[in-house]
């Protein structure tokens, strides 16, 4: 018998590849193949997707009013369709996962117009734009927050609670307890904008440590995340001030510098509060202040609930701000110590099994390898 196939579809950003990867992991364990649907972007991010194939289909997101723009974005989505539906005749997948982002629409349409069984998972507390186009045709909805649907009885109704997949190395990471700074040692510091990096973090960081007194500076080990543009200036900054550093605009092994933090500072995308919760690790966060849906901000709030984050708003994150919280959470480490473990109580390291059960029961199809 021939190995069932499901294409997994992703917006090639970090946000939406690595819950796909988690997933595409455990459906492999199960004996299935995956094919990865994606746009042009994941180059960076999914140079090592565990796929048998990777679909480039032409996608478009809605970013203006203008009626020229608009016919744009269409006329490129209704091309993806076109392609999608191609692609899913000649493979013929037993089903088709979604996990957000517009180049999820054309091959989502395109399965649900050719009746295959259509899987979108949700990463946010709040559904995302484009995962909300396709709810209502999809045959079954996996949201990593408990509640998301309640308001919407038709949803609900065929939603199911599965949290976030997070990457294997997430998992391996998750298996280091964590280890709180202890009076006049190192003091570890992560801090990430999320897969494309934030601005802020580079404009923010540097003067607020340099406000900590020679003492407190003389202890950190700083690991931060910036943007290409902003990395010699980064760099630059830390060695005027003595502090080691380690700076780059992407590391690939995010998930194991965040085992060995002492506290982590960034965003709140919805895989980083993942990767928080299932590592165990506190944090500040600073939400995306500009976001239609206001999902990061959601995001946070559900680590902030349990003790397990701090949350500040962008307007608020200044250096003077963030120089008092250090100085205070380096004097007595045991803010940090309650907050590492409420994030870990908040975290579902069994995600990707969860819907990868999910996904089989939908199509239809008996796992070859033992489920969760």
């Amino acid at each position: 018998m021939s190995q069932p196939l499901v294409l997994v579809c992703a917006g090639g950003t970090g946000g939406h590849l690595f819950p796909a990867e988690a997933l595409s992991v455990a459906l492999q364990a199960r004996g299935c193949l995956v094919d990865l649907v994606t746009d042009e972007r994941a180059e960076k991010y999914g140079s090592a997707f565990p796929a048998r194939a990777t679909h480039i289909i032409a996608s478009a997101t809605v970013t203006s009013k203008n009626p020229l723009a608009l016919a744009k974005t269409a006329l490129t989505l209704g091309r993806g369709y076109l392609h999608a539906r191609k692609v899913i005749r000649v493979l013929r997948p037993k089903a088709v996962v979604g996990f957000g982002g517009y180049p999820t629409l054309p091959p989502m349409f395109a399965a649900a117009q050719l009746g295959v069984p259509t899987i979108i998972h949700d990463q946010n507390a709040v559904m995302g734009r484009a995962n909300r186009q396709l709810s209502g045709k999809a045959t079954a909805i996996a949201t990593s927050f408990p509640g998301v649907l309640d308001k919407d009885p038709a949803l609900r109704a065929k939603a199911t609670f599965t949290g976030n997949p997070v990457r294997p190395m997430v998992i391996t990471a998750a298996a280091l307890p964590y280890d709180p700074p202890v009076a006049g040692g190192p003091f570890r510091l992560c801090v990430f904008g999320g897969s494309q990096g934030a601005r802020v973090m580079s404009e923010i960081l540097p003067p607020a440590l340099e406000k900590l007194g020679p003492a407190e500076r003389d202890r950190l080990l700083v690991v931060q995340q910036a943007r290409g543009e902003d990395e010699a200036n980064v760099k630059a900054a830390y060695q005027r001030l003595g502090i080691d550093a380690e700076v780059a605009p992407f590391f690939v092994d995010l998930p194991g510098w965040l085992a060995r933090s002492h506290l982590v500072v960034a965003r709140s995308g919805a895989s980083t509060v993942a990767e928080l919760a299932v590592i165990g690790r506190p944090s500040i966060l600073v939400p995306l202040p500009h976001a239609l849906d206001q999902d990061q901000l959601m995001n946070a709030a559900t680590l902030a609930s349990a003790m397990a984050a701090t949350v500040v708003r962008q307007a608020d994150f200044t250096p003077d701000w963030l120089a008092g919280e250090l100085t205070r959470l380096m004097a007595d480490p045991s803010p940090l110590i309650a907050a590492a473990a409420a994030a870990k109580a908040q975290g579902h390291a069994d995600a990707a099994d969860r819907l990868a059960d999910l996904v089989l029961k939908t199509a239809g199809i008996t796992p070859a390898g033992p489920a969760s």
